[in-house]
């Protein structure tokens, strides 16, 4: 008796005859194609993460508290303006590499420069997801940091601790606790946020390489 699986073999060889067989040009461009739009929605979503945060200053609520009212309680105001400069000249370097590596892609001919470019914007992605989870890591270090040499950090930050409930020294432990928490806590959010968006894109092109890679064996 003939195997089922056989049978469903002979039936695809059967059906493979008469699909048509693509050229290596033909899967080139289409992988090329592939690429140079993957590379092209890294560069739009590093734009948009860089210009949303500025979006929703504008709303009310989000300007009420400002971090830098905060900083200016603890005396750590230069420090957190220092490192909003170092953010800002961060994104912008790396959205002209997404954009440079975007150029590239789309003028290439060529498999094994193709090949290269989509490691180097990888490599790229990587490098900015790195730097970026570290500078958010960094400003709640400062945070920490300042609420930790501050003498007075209730009285600084306008808050009174309840009558027989927690002294002065233990609720600035308190405070102090849930900074760095929240600190932990969003980088992680922000990493998870990285890993959805650009890792996605990555992957895909890292999966146009290994195709690349098989046409060119």
């Amino acid at each position: 008796m003939i195997d089922e699986l056989e049978l469903l073999k002979e039936d695809w060889r059967k059906r493979e005859e008469h699909l048509p067989r693509l050229s290596y040009d033909q899967i080139y461009k289409m992988i090329w194609k592939k690429s140079s739009s993957l590379v092209r929605w890294i560069f739009y979503i590093s734009i948009i993460e860089f210009l949303l945060p500025h979006l929703l200053y504008l709303i009310p609520s989000f300007r009420d508290g400002s971090s830098y009212d905060i900083a200016r309680s603890l005396g750590i105001n230069q420090w957190l303006i220092a490192l909003t400069a170092v953010q800002y000249l961060v994104a912008l370097f790396f959205i002209l590499q997404f954009y440079k590596r975007y150029r590239e892609i789309s003028a290439l001919d060529d498999a094994r420069k193709l090949m290269n470019r989509i490691i180097r914007t990888r490599r790229t992605v990587k490098n900015y997801v790195i730097v970026s989870l570290s500078l958010i890591l960094l400003v709640f270090a400062v945070f920490v940091t300042g609420m930790y040499l501050d003498d007075n950090l209730a009285a600084s930050l306008g808050v009174t601790p309840g009558p027989g409930r927690v002294s002065p020294g233990e609720l600035k432990w308190i405070m102090i606790g849930v900074m760095a928490a929240a600190g932990i806590f969003f980088t992680a959010l922000m990493g998870g946020i990285y890993f959805l968006l650009y890792g996605l894109l990555t992957r895909k092109l890292f999966r146009n390489y290994q195709e690349l890679k098989r046409m060119e064996a």
